[in-house]
């Protein structure tokens, strides 16, 4: 080893760790600490005062011994006494040995404390560093008390230098993160955010991590510094790699701090139109970049630059505001599917899965449908399949759904076991939501059980049976092919399971045929009887009843099956009680007395399917399952669907909106606003939980009830507290709304009560039925209310959701308009040219046509009016104007009473952008309504 001076090193330290190194047994090693550790306590209790210099050695050492997994009891003091020191090396020694050894309940903390608070009042940027280094690394409940207060002060005063910002930005997220109760919010907060204009990048990149946790919690306290990130983001993303040099990473400009400030922006919605364009070319600049050509073959060039791709494409999605940066976004994306690095192959699955939520980007999505499916077949890490069958799941619809289905099924055969159960729920979910007819249906659950009987739980089983009871057209067919299925030699007990019940409900609906007469029926059933678990030899015997009812006679062979000691003499005691009394039933009953008892099941009444949610929890929340929450089918079916769900108003319920859109028996919804309480007290209760008065539409309101004029899904209102989100979908005249109410707060919401308030002329056309809410909302916690929507003839007005709780003792009350509007109920209509200008004709009375000429408040994008005609709900007639630059279209308003046809035409002048608006119905107050929601949208 080199000599190393006095000056230049610790000789010392230096000798005592060669001397570990060299140890050739644990027990040399400890000997040769243990006599280390009897030197240093000899120094330090010597009489001879030590210097700084051999106070820090011997420190050192013990810090050294202490990481090698000795304890170390002494010498905390002496390290206190370093950091009095005026040497930079002595006090950093004694700041290293306080944050690694001394606990927060140690004698010593009031001693560090005050020599903590000397070095951040002596100005020298060095001390004050590690003060804030020491503060941090400890960033102890104790620590936030005393300094929490005291170093906001200097992160914003002006003569502080850019290092020890930078210290005091991180110490003081450290400090918000252990201990948020403690660090007090002030007037410091709105100058924290003019940092983002710093001039050095160092402080911008501190101070955006630290507004950016901040502003999760206290989201109005930091909107100003939406307008400054976006602006320094724009500096960034423009600038040349030479601009920045010393931020500069492999050709990239500040890579770190472009996805600091993407990440901030990601805590609030939109920002307002002038700060939204310069916005929107940041993003594009972003996209663009990253189709030019690298400027280094090094690996490091190319994830810095896909690091901020993908923060900028999640807050597009985030945003879902801007079709065509969704789209590119999706495009971007696909590239990724098939390149050969794998971590963006995955990332790129993952975040497609998100962009396959969004009402926009829902079809860009679908068409990379074969990359994902061969993905599926060819990928070879695990995890990466796992993420395209999460996307396969998320772009799911009518359209793909049967092909989607089969590749999934194809896929289970030799799918990695961790994912198998997760794939079977996700195709039961699949097969339901999404089936075009029941045999369909039928087949793929049965083809489910065969291919993967073992992960096929109990819930997806119970969903067949249940859906089979409900639906007649399908019981026949069920029963054909459950008994075809069960002739296989080798059946999975579910298989059993399913055979069993449905042969016991409907087999006289197959008995007709001489290959499955009802002896034959039996014998097969019960040719499974032995090889079977207690629970479904339980359920064959409740078959074998059956039976009895049905198939009078094969009763004598039942009541001998019964009567057999294997029975009789089960030492299962659940089946000897069957057994038992299902032969004494049979036995003594009259024909009229089995044919009450043993019925044919009633159809299941309505509940929450329970497939749905096992995936949520297998899964858990805030994960891709959850985006069945915010997904939105995009195709013209979308408001008014001509063909069957699956699940209808006898079926048991799905949370799909699609599934059960009938199912209109929940509690009726209160429309009214509370009586108020008797004025003859001036007195006020203020800890009352009666309801106050709705309060006044909240801020923002008619822009968020616009925008969901085109779409059914989305966020419909958003404060520091709560936020409101929607999910929607309608059928002729039926509907049903998911409103979810998100707790954003770590504090309970008490006495949460939702109303929906409907003026007496509302109540007349619109039939509202809504679900209770449990009253305590958790703290980060999330809760689902139904509302069970059904139009009655046409209307002007929407209902207004009036929310009431308390939050830390005050009363919030907030009221929106809930966006339930004439167009929801559309049925799209397609027709002809010959026969769109005929009808039009026809609708020529002044009272039946409605026309409004405006001035364009959004891009005239022809695709984008596509996407606004069809999500209106008319279907979008191609080729019918002369004029091809016009848009037209046609639907069917659907009410309880009657039905209203619409015929509409859009003429966009580009040149004076300007747009004419032309709708045609039967009834004029339709057409004036109509032509209001639609105007607005362009």
């Amino acid at each position: 080893m080199p000599a190393v001076s006095k000056g230049d090193g610790m000789r010392g330290l230096a000798v005592f760790i060669s001397d570990i190194r060299n140890c050739k047994s644990k027990e040399a090693e400890i000997k040769r600490i243990n006599k280390e550790l009897a030197n240093i306590r000899s120094k330090f209790k010597g009489d001879k005062a030590l210097d700084g210099y051999s106070k820090k050695k011997y420190v050192c050492k013990l810090l050294f011994i202490f990481l090698l997994g000795h304890d170390i009891d002494f010498g905390h003091m002496e390290a206190v006494n370093l950091l009095s020191s005026n040497k930079y090396t002595e006090k950093q020694i004694g700041y290293l040995f306080i944050s690694v050894l001394v606990n927060s309940n140690s004698e010593l903390i009031r001693l560090i404390n005050n020599a903590i608070k000397n070095d951040l009042a002596s100005r020298n940027p060095t001390f004050m560093g590690l003060a804030l280094h020491c503060i941090a690394n400890v960033g102890s409940r104790e620590m936030a008390e005393a300094f929490a207060g005291e170093i906001p002060k200097i992160l914003v005063a002006g003569d502080t230098m850019d290092s020890v910002k930078q210290s005091a930005a991180l110490c003081l997220l450290r400090l918000y993160r252990t201990s948020p109760d403690l660090v007090p919010m002030g007037d410091w907060t709105s100058r924290v955010v003019h940092l983002l204009n710093d001039q050095h990048l160092g402080v911008v990149t501190a101070a955006t991590s630290l507004i950016t946790t901040l502003a999760q919690k206290n989201p109005d306290e930091f909107k100003t510094s939406v307008s400054l990130a976006v602006s320094r983001l724009s500096r960034i993303v423009t600038s040349a790699s030479t601009d920045l040099q010393d931020y500069t990473y492999y050709f990239v400009p500040a890579p770190w701090l472009s996805v600091k400030l993407l990440r901030l922006l990601q805590c609030y919605p939109p920002p307002d139109p002038s700060a939204r364009g310069r916005l929107t070319e940041c993003l594009e600049t972003i996209l663009n970049k990253a189709q030019e050509p690298p400027k280094s073959k090094k690996v490091q060039h190319s994830n810095a630059k896909n690091a901020v791709l993908f923060e900028a494409i999640s807050l597009i999605i985030h945003h879902d505001s801007e079709p065509n940066l969704l789209v590119r976004a999706c495009n971007q994306l696909g590239q990724f599917l098939q390149h050969r690095e794998t971590n963006l192959r995955y990332l790129a699955l993952e975040s497609m899965c998100t962009l396959a939520s969004s009402e926009f980007s829902h079809e860009a999505v679908k068409t990379h449908i074969e990359t994902v499916i061969n993905a599926l077949k060819t990928e070879r890490d695990v995890s990466v399949r796992q993420r395209a069958v999460d996307l396969l799941y998320a772009m799911c619809d009518r359209s793909n759904a049967q092909q989607i289905v089969a590749e999934m099924l194809n896929y289970l055969e030799t799918a990695d076991y961790s994912i198998r159960e997760e794939i079977v729920l996700k195709v039961a979910i699949l097969a339901e939501k999404y089936a075009v007819d029941y045999t369909w249906y039928v087949d793929t659950i049965l083809n489910l059980i065969r291919i993967a009987g073992d992960y096929v739980s109990e819930e997806v089983w119970y969903r067949v049976i249940q859906i089979v009871i409900n639906r007649d057209d399908v019981q026949g067919y069920a029963a054909k092919t459950v008994f075809e299925a069960l002739q296989a030699p080798a059946c999975h007990e579910n298989l059993v399971k399913v055979g069993g019940y449905i042969l016991g409900e409907f087999g006289n609906l197959i008995a007709g045929d001489p290959r499955s007469s009802p002896l034959i029926q039996f014998n097969l059933l019960h040719s499974k009887f032995h090889l079977c678990s207690v629970p479904t030899r339980a359920l064959l015997l409740s078959t074998y009843i059956k039976f009895v009812n049905l198939f009078p006679e094969i009763k004598t062979t039942i009541q001998d099956v019964l009567r057999s000691d294997s029975q009789l003499k089960n030492a299962d005691v659940e089946l000897q009680q069957r057994a038992v009394e299902y032969l004494r039933l049979s036995t003594i009953a009259s024909t009229d007395i089995l044919a009450t008892v043993l019925e044919e099941m009633p159809p299941f009444p309505e509940r929450e399917s329970s497939i749905l949610a096992k995936l949520k929890k297998k899964k858990g929340p805030n994960t891709v399952t959850d985006l069945e929450e915010t997904k939105k089918e995009r195709n013209p079916e979308a408001n008014g669907s001509t063909e069957a769900n699956l699940v209808n108003a006898s079926t048991v319920s799905t949370p799909s909106p699609s599934a059960d859109l009938l199912g209109l028996g929940a509690a009726p919804v209160s429309n009214s606003v509370p009586p108020p309480t008797s004025g003859g007290s001036l007195l006020v209760d203020v800890f009352s939980d009666a309801s106050a008065a709705p309060a006044a539409l909240a801020p923002d309101s008619e822009d968020n009830f616009a925008r969901f004029v085109c779409k059914n899904n989305g966020v419909l209102f958003e404060n520091q507290l709560l936020q409101i989100g929607l999910k929607s979908e309608f059928r002729q005249n039926l509907g049903r709304m998911f409103i979810f109410y998100g707790n954003k707060t770590s504090t309970q919401f008490l006495n949460f009560t939702p109303t929906l308030i409907c003026s007496d002329d509302l109540q007349s056309s619109l039939n509202l039925q809504t679900k209770p809410v449990d009253p305590t909302v958790e703290g980060g916690a999330q809760v689902q209310q139904t509302v069970n929507i059904e139009c009655i003839s046409d209307f002007m007005e929407a209902p207004v959701l009036n929310i009431q709780f308390r939050y830390g003792g005050a009363l919030q009350n907030i009221s929106v308009k809930l966006p339930i509007t004439l167009n929801k109920f559309f049925q799209p209509t397609e027709m002809p040219s010959q026969d769109f200008f005929q009808r039009w004709k026809q609708l020529s009375n002044p009272q039946q046509e409605v026309q409004n000429i405006f001035k364009a408040h959004h891009s005239m994008d022809a695709e984008i009016t596509k996407a606004k005609i069809i999500g209106f709900g008319t279907a979008l007639l191609e080729d019918v104007d002369p004029n091809p630059a016009n848009f037209v279209g046609a639907g069917i308003i659907h009410t309880k009473t009657f039905q209203i046809g619409c015929l509409m035409r859009l003429e966009p002048n580009l040149q004076a952008q300007m747009y004419r608006l032309t709708l045609r119905t039967s009834k004029e107050t339709v057409s004036q309504r109509l032509c209001e929601l639609l105007s607005e949208q362009f």
